[in-house]
Formats: structure tokens, C-alpha cells, sequence
């Protein structure tokens, strides 16, 4: 059996994946602190808005509002017996906005970090951990998704957990992890060592990469890490709208849409063949996203010098691999704005 994501993949080079979750829904009035899902039930208008947001960019694919939707996640907001209920609607609303939409829309159901430490330095255990991306799975199912999509994630005990669940509830997935410190994800996981994990488990994910992280210039260096190992799996890359900063009360995100225009094209040329934003990704980037995806034959690919004079500099000397420790990566300097 095969299913729409592959097939889509069949039939295109690259994949243009949404933007970001949690920054359209801030600007539609969630408060920090707040559970998104709630919404599903309680402002089903918002969130069928927040797909179309993603329809409306031009995206192929888009992810459903349950990033947090898991049991450790919603007990934070006395919502742990809900996963089912939350999970299924966030689904329901995107096949919905999808089926509407005229196009070969793909819904991914988004699964994210459970929150909690992983044994033996923390006491969730991996048994526990595949039973409550199992619930959330099986939500998702329910609901309708075409593909369950794993993100954030900086454990592989807990990435291979979510990808455990996605087979015990008889779906196909994707995976992505957050290389966020120096080149690697929060628990010490470079971008060969996630390779070789990818490349090890009984069943694989279709396609993998990384989101969110620093900025978009480490992201694309981690692609290129991803990249060098040979890996024949499609890629993602998920990269943030620039860096965030804080004013007047919130966080905004520096990158334009004419930058992201940039980080599309050179994400494409460095191998991903999904593409999409993170946090402060909206439908304006999206818009500028295809275009230039559409318009700009493929290139080779990009040398870190390259990618630091189109989108600014690395937060970190090298990748962490110290594969490329000799290419002086420049330090972040003021982003061009298009």
C-alpha cells in the first residue's frame, strides 16, 4: 500500500509543507500559557482559518493544531483524558479545510515532545512514552490525518517511541528533530548520528530532517549534514521566519518573506525535498516561498558562505560533527532584507 505523501513525492521534486502553528495562533489571540488544542473544540472557526492560512500560501501539505496533544502535555491543563477528543477534531478540521480546498492536500498530524525527561535521566521510560504517542496517534487516525508527522523532538529514545506509536497504529510518519545547541539537538544528537538512527529502525520514517532550532542559516547547515551522509530518504527542512526577539510584549521573528523566499530555495538545492516554516512563519512567507520555489531552476549545492551572505550567519562554530570544523562559518550578523 502506498500512501498520499509518497505519492505526492512520486510525482514532484520538492513539497511545500506550511508555516507555523503557534505563532498564527497568537496572533488570532491565544495566550502564552494557554493549550492550542482547547481551541479545536472551543474555536473551531480559528483553527479551520489556521489551515487555510496554509491552503491560501500555496502549501501541499499542512499540520494539525495537536503539537501538544499527547497525555504529559494536557495534563499541564487538566486535559490528559482528552487526547482522543482533541486529537480527533484537530484531524477532522483539516481533512475538512483540505478536501475543500480543490487540491491533493496532505494532512499531517502533528505529534510533538511528550515534555518530559526520558530514563535513565529522567523517569519517563520508552514503553510509557510509545503508549502516549500511541493515544495521540490513534486520535489522529481517527480524525483523518494522511500521515502522522513527529517534530521537535531532541531524545531518540522518544523519537523512536513516536515512531513505534505511528506503526502500532498502522500509519505512516514522518520525523523531524530541533538542532538547537552548537549544531545538535538538546540531548547531544548531531545530524550523522540521526542518520544513522533513521537508517537503523525496523520502520523508517518516509521522510525526516529538522525544524524550529535557531534560525534558518543552522538549520540548512544541518540539512547539508544530512545531506553528506548519502541518505536517499526525503528530507524536511522546517526552518524558523529569522530569530526571534522581543518587543513591545512579544516575540516577533526578524526573517521577511523575501529571506524565506531565500531559505526556500536554498533548503531545495541543498537536498529537502519538503519544505516548509516554523515559528513565525506566516501565509505572506509561504506565498514568497512558492514563487520562488516555482520560478528559480535548481541550483548546486550551497556552501555555508553562501548561506550565511543570503540568510546571516551560524549561532555556532560548526555542526557539531566536526565534519566541517574547517569552514570558518561566519558569526550572525545583520539579516538581509530581501
Amino acid at each position: 500500500m502506498t500512501d498520499r505523501l509518497t505519492d505526492f513525492l512520486a510525482s514532484h521534486d520538492w513539497v511545500l509543507a506550511d508555516g507555523a502553528t503557534g505563532t498564527n495562533l497568537f496572533n488570532m489571540g491565544l495566550m502564552a500559557g494557554d493549550a492550542p488544542e482547547f481551541w479545536n473544540v472551543d474555536h473551531p472557526d480559528r483553527i479551520r482559518a489556521l489551515y487555510q492560512g496554509a491552503v491560501d500560501g500555496g502549501s501541499d501539505l499542512f499540520l494539525t493544531n495537536s503539537f501538544g496533544g499527547n497525555a504529559a502535555r494536557l495534563k499541564l491543563h487538566n486535559g490528559e483524558s482528552r487526547v482522543l477528543e482533541l486529537n480527533k477534531v484537530a484531524a477532522e478540521l483539516g481533512r475538512e479545510v483540505a478536501d475543500k480546498s480543490g487540491r491533493n492536500m496532505i494532512v499531517a498530524g502533528s505529534m510533538g515532545p511528550t515534555g518530559e525527561i526520558m530514563e535513565p535521566l529522567g523517569a519517563l521510560t520508552y514503553n510509557g512514552a510509545v503508549e502516549m504517542f500511541h493515544e495521540q496517534a490513534e486520535g489522529l487516525k481517527a480524525g483523518g490525518a494522511d500521515v502522522l508527522w513527529v517534530e521537535t523532538i531532541s531524545a531518540p529514545e522518544e523519537y523512536k517511541a513516536a515512531g513505534e506509536a505511528a506503526v502500532l497504529a498502522g500509519m505512516p510518519w514522518c520525523g523531524t528533530m530541533s538542532f538547537d545547541t552548537a549544531g545538535r539537538t538538546m540531548m547531544g544528537l548531531t545530524s550523522a548520528a540521526m542518520v544513522d538512527m533513521v537508517e537503523k529502525m525496523k520502520t523508517p520514517p518516509l521522510a525526516f530532517g529538522a525544524n524550529c532550532g535557531v534560525g534558518a542559516s543552522d538549520l540548512l547547515r544541518t540539512i547539508l549534514g544530512f545531506a553528506a551522509q548519502g541518505c536517499e530518504r526525503p528530507l524536511i527542512a522546517k526552518g524558523n521566519a529569522g530569530i526571534p526577539k522581543y518587543v513591545d510584549g512579544h516575540i516577533h521573528y526578524d526573517g521577511t518573506p523575501d529571506l524565506m523566499a531565500e531559505y526556500a530555495v536554498l533548503a531545495r538545492d541543498a537536498g529537502a525535498r519538503i519544505i516548509g516554516g516554523c515559528c513565525g512563519t506566516t501565509t505572506d512567507h509561504l506565498l514568497k516561498m512558492r514563487e520562488a520555489l516555482e520560478s528559480r531552476p535548481h541550483g548546486v549545492s550551497p556552501s555555508l558562505e553562501l548561506i550565511a551572505e543570503k540568510l546571516g550567519g551560524f549561532s555556532s562554530a560548526d555542526d557539531g560533527t566536526g565534519e566541517q570544523s574547517d569552514a570558518r562559518a561566519p558569526t550572525r550578523r545583520r539579516r538581509r532584507r530581501g
